[in-house]
């Protein structure tokens, strides 16, 4: 009944893709039985040739707005249910090792929402990587999405690659066992977005190597 009324509320969002996964590989595993991952597309589509950092930024909290009128619905309906559930960060705890308590992105290969790209981050087949993903763990069984075990890239796809600024991307086809070390210099990625923190109070948003991403566009 529980996952019916879930499936009743993403019903109002077409454009939304979501699914479940078991949670066995996580820390959580021991509380939580499931994970609900769902990713919102960006409020516009970027491509290279219409990008502007400020558009890209304005793009992801567009989807924020729709990402939190979803999680109140299905806490709302949750709680109806009794059902214990938590919402994890999806920032990292951190800028030292710059990991978050629990990943959003492994949550949505597992749940066969998309694979890693070698931008490192989760590619769609609907959207490309232009989505922000969330994810609410409930003490709960699904049915469970069909995990995603590798990367659906064309091999010779080098797009993000090409267009990082800063050359942070290691050009590697991401598969289940990969680190994410492999495919990206994450702490200089970090470094290079936090700088724009004294002039604009936040992360360069960046996302060149989302936009150049030929999926889902």
């Amino acid at each position: 009944m529980v996952e019916k009324n879930i499936r009743n509320i993403f019903l109002e969002y077409p454009e939304v893709i979501y699914g479940f996964t078991n949670i066995a590989y996580s820390e959580y595993a021991s509380t939580y039985k499931s994970a609900l991952v769902f990713a919102v597309p960006y409020g516009e589509q970027l491509t290279i040739e219409t990008y502007s950092e400020e558009k890209f930024e304005k793009g992801i909290q567009d989807a924020k707005k729709v990402l939190e009128k979803i999680l109140t619905q299905l806490q709302n309906a949750l709680d109806e249910y009794k059902v214990k559930y938590y919402i994890p960060p999806i920032a990292q705890n951190n800028e030292t090792d710059l990991i978050a308590p629990f990943s959003f992105k492994f949550a949505a290969v597992n749940a066969g929402l998309g694979w890693i790209g070698k931008n490192d981050v989760v590619i769609t087949k609907e959207y490309g990587p232009r989505v922000r993903l969330s994810v609410i763990l409930i003490d709960e069984k699904f049915i469970y999405g069909n995990k995603i075990l590798k990367s659906n890239c064309p091999e010779n796809c080098k797009k993000c690659v090409d267009v990082c600024p800063h050359k942070a991307l290691h050009d590697v086809q991401w598969d289940i066992n990969s680190l994410r070390s492999d495919i990206i210099d994450y702490r200089l990625c970090n470094e290079k977005r936090s700088l724009y923190i004294k002039t604009h109070g936040r992360k360069n948003a960046c996302g060149l190597c989302m936009v150049a991403c030929p999926i889902g566009t």
